[in-house]
């Protein structure tokens, strides 16, 4: 077994479901009382959303970089950040560590391109949806993005920071995604890749047109298969 370490509690309700799915998958494979073998630094959301607001994405990136480097240590052979807004501080994690990240646009992009799919609909934080880090990242699968109109990011971000980061759900924000999703349906999204891994605590298959990809759920997943043995997978 791979022991794999995770940077997480951005915010802590997603990653108690990467804990409970990469342990799940685990056990499926190999059976009995089996399950992953994990590290966990669960860093202060409090911290990092502050870095966040301020833009000192240098000082996140060492924050984070530093994290990493103490999993490591501790012996972790795989690490994954278990947010997809802070892989835009992806390489300096990289940087701070000599096993592999396990990137979440990687997870995504193959679970994106064995659908058959080719533009996917984005949602998610305003950077992921408005930043070339995200965007470039499925890229490099072979994927189109489409974003949302400028006033519905901030209509998200502010339901994702407000509200899912604090493990908060309203219907009120559950009709929003929906609208917004349609409205990626029509602009020629084959599916939407829910691009905050706290997005999945409100909207569910039902309330989009088209496929939803589960950003957590398809990184919880490529981790499992590591955590197993399979080699890590970046962009072909």
């Amino acid at each position: 077994m791979t022991t794999l370490g995770i940077l997480g509690g951005m915010s802590w309700h997603s990653t108690v479901d990467y804990y409970t799915h990469i342990n799940e998958a685990v056990a499926r494979e190999r059976g009995g009382h089996h399950s992953a073998e994990l590290l966990l630094a669960s860093m202060d959301f409090g911290t990092v959303r502050a870095l966040q607001v301020a833009g000192d994405w240098d000082g996140a990136g060492r924050l984070l970089g530093d994290a990493a480097r103490r999993l490591q240590g501790a012996g972790a052979e795989a690490v994954l950040i278990a947010t997809n807004l802070m892989h835009k501080v992806a390489p300096a994690v990289e940087a701070a560590v000599d096993v592999p990240l396990l990137h979440i646009g990687d997870a995504v992009g193959h679970a994106a391109t064995a659908a058959g799919y080719g533009t996917l609909g984005v949602v998610g934080t305003r950077w992921v949806m408005e930043e070339p880090f995200y965007a470039d990242r499925l890229g490099a699968h072979g994927l189109a993005c489409v974003v949302p109109g400028a006033e519905e990011r901030q209509s998200l971000d502010e339901v994702i920071f407000s509200e899912l980061t604090l493990g908060v759900v309203r219907e009120e924000s559950r009709a929003t995604f929906a609208r917004v999703l349609e409205d990626l349906a029509s602009r020629g999204a084959e599916a939407v890749v829910l691009a905050c891994t706290e997005i999945q605590l409100l909207v569910r298959p039902e309330d989009s047109p088209v496929p939803l990809i589960d950003s957590m759920a398809v990184h919880a997943a490529y981790a499992a298969q590591v955590a197993l043995g399979e080699p890590a997978r970046p962009a072909a």
